[in-house]
């Protein structure tokens, strides 16, 4: 729990203040747009390498719980997504795009660890990771451009081209290893080591990417304050929505209770990193939408705490005395 409450918000904004610092007081902003995309790249090789896709077929073992999170994670969260940024932001359509990028892809990495302090089915949550991971890839670009295909300056084939990129280079490398560590026990060896510290190595590279990229924004960020505090009430909305739906739908489906925890982390949490890589290779200029993607873990991850401290004080009403 230290990590995901405590050294990962704390890690991301220290950096974007040492990245607008790095802005302001140094040329280092004139070029470090360059250093965002490598950086996230190596971050989701980190993130690929981590998930194991032998699960999938765990996933479908239980098809009330899975359908139901593809549901509310990729039919629901979308049109709520549009719904608040029409609501919030009529008029800014980056800020909207922005919006839809940090809501409709789901975590597949700190949810787990709320999910594992609010005693949820860590299990039955890890089952459906790599096929959230999946989804959201692919269905990324196409809620991009059904949702803002008229808007935005949206060249298909060079959107496609990028997200083959910068997804397509760590998934290949995470499967190298991976297959080079089902021959050899010393690459093994090292995979296993370095997966011991995964989580810090993801925190590492995305904040040396949030670095460069308020040091290259710094000056759109001082443009745009008054957006740290805007965001808070839509996001906040979202996350207690979706706290709310969750709940219903497990306590209408008689559902375990664990069932349920693990129900309501996987459709709050979202994975702002990987629609952060995404969004700076495919819509670099949209600085803004960047900024929401930031932003969103700022707001996100102290709110995941307050859920899972609230889960545990219902499951203790609910434990016979």
């Amino acid at each position: 729990m230290e990590h995901a409450e405590i050294v990962q918000p704390a890690s991301i904004i220290a950096a974007a203040f040492i990245g607008l610092a790095l802005g302001v007081w140094t040329d280092f902003g004139n070029s470090s747009g360059r250093l965002i995309e490598p950086f996230l790249i190596v971050m989701l090789f980190f993130v690929f390498l981590a998930v194991d896709g032998s699960r999938l077929r765990e996933a479908f073992s239980d098809r009330r719980f899975t359908g139901t999170a593809l549901l509310v994670n990729f039919v629901w969260t979308p049109l709520f997504a549009i719904l608040l940024g029409y609501a919030f932001f009529s008029g800014n359509l980056d800020v909207r795009f922005g919006i839809l990028m940090l809501l409709v892809t789901p975590c597949t990495d700190w949810f787990l660890v709320f999910t594992g302090v609010a005693k949820g089915n860590t299990a039955l949550s890890s089952a459906i990771l790599p096929l959230n991971l999946i989804i959201q890839v692919l269905l990324l670009p196409v809620y991009a451009w059904v949702f803002f295909g008229a808007d935005l300056s949206f060249d298909a084939a060079t959107i496609l081209w990028s997200i083959l990129v910068v997804l397509g280079i760590p998934i290949a490398a995470a499967a190298i290893i991976r297959l080079l560590a089902s021959r050899s026990q010393a690459v093994d060896g090292a995979k296993t080591s370095v997966l011991g510290y995964n989580d810090e190595l993801q925190t590492l590279f995305l904040c040396l990417a949030i670095v460069a990229m308020f040091a290259s924004e710094s000056q759109v960020l001082f443009d745009n304050l008054v957006l740290l505090v805007e965001m808070l009430i839509p996001l906040m909305i979202f996350f207690v929505a979706n706290y709310l739906l969750s709940s219903g739908i497990g306590r209408l489906g008689k559902w375990e209770f664990d069932d349920t925890t693990s129900l309501i982390f996987t459709t709050m949490a979202r994975n702002s990193p990987l629609a952060l890589a995404i969004c700076a290779a495919a819509f670099p200029e949209n600085s803004v939408a960047l900024l929401i993607l930031v932003i969103g873990p700022l707001i996100e991850l102290p709110t995941l705490a307050l859920a899972a401290n609230l889960r545990l004080h219902v499951r203790r009403k609910q434990e016979p005395r």
